[in-house]
């Protein structure tokens, strides 16, 4: 399809070769829709990463009080359905009354955030929105966490070494796969990032297409602007780039994954 000039409602299916291709290259949307992708991806991921696992280290402290009530109430959200929840941020992120700027006002803030408004602060809050979700990949830290032999924790603490020694010497190492595979989806999943900037602006890109992200500008060109030949040519770009990231992270994880099989 993407090496023709098919439409819906259009004229007579004709094949255009690369025409659509070098359209592409030469869409400023593309290249703009990819760096709001990548400018969210470098504050997303990161938090998307560091926070189920932080709470995933306190809830898997042995004498923590009521860990079984906390694993719970962390893993709820998970299981809201997502455009629910988009509606119910959207309410907490409102500039004018939402809890989160109340709170801000209460402590002093004269000129809270504008949020979803301004686009400086969008980024930040579609990461707050996104922590809601953070559930099921703490569950999975959780799991790799108990699956470090406790005797390596007892011969740390006979050599003298402390937490954070522990932790990057010890912790770390040992759940690099897990990390490695929460990494994965994590990028990919950046990607196809297509839902809360649907609904929470109606697939505007608003605030000043700073929203815009790739996989939506590809929904637009499929079902907005009906034009199946470039939305396909932008399908196989998304694809080119999810397939060499992964393959590129496929080929590092040499160098800073451990696996306790391999003799590397």
């Amino acid at each position: 399809m993407s090496f023709t000039n098919f439409k819906l409602g259009g004229s007579s299916l004709q094949f255009i070769g690369l025409q659509n291709y070098v359209n592409m290259f030469n869409d400023p949307q593309v290249w703009g829709s990819l760096g709001v992708t990548v400018k969210y991806g470098l504050l997303a991921l990161p938090v998307a990463i560091l926070f189920p696992l932080g709470l995933a280290v306190l809830l898997n402290v042995k004498h923590l009080y009521g860990k079984n009530i906390f694993r719970t109430l962390f893993y709820f959200p998970y299981i809201v359905p997502f455009v629910a929840a988009i509606f119910v941020w959207a309410a907490l992120l409102n500039p004018e009354t939402g809890w989160i700027n109340e709170f801000l006002r209460s402590l002093g803030v004269t000129e809270p955030p504008n949020w979803v408004n301004d686009t400086f602060w969008v980024y930040p809050a579609l990461v707050i929105l996104g922590i809601w979700g953070v559930g099921n990949a703490m569950l999975i830290f959780l799991a790799s966490l108990q699956g470090v032999p406790t005797e390596l924790y007892d011969a740390s603490k006979i050599d003298g070494a402390g937490w954070w020694s522990t932790m990057g010497n010890v912790t770390l190492p040992l759940i690099s796969p897990v990390i490695f595979y929460n990494l994965t989806l994590a990028i990919v999943g950046l990607f196809q990032y297509f839902t809360v900037p649907l609904v929470l602006n109606q697939g505007t890109g608003a605030p000043g297409g700073a929203t815009m992200f790739f996989n939506l500008y590809l929904y637009k060109v499929f079902f907005t602007y009906q034009n199946m030949a470039y939305g396909a040519t932008l399908a196989w770009l998304l694809f080119a780039i999810i397939l060499a990231v992964t393959m590129f992270m496929f080929g590092t994880q040499k160098y800073w994954v451990y696996y306790t099989a391999d003799s590397r």
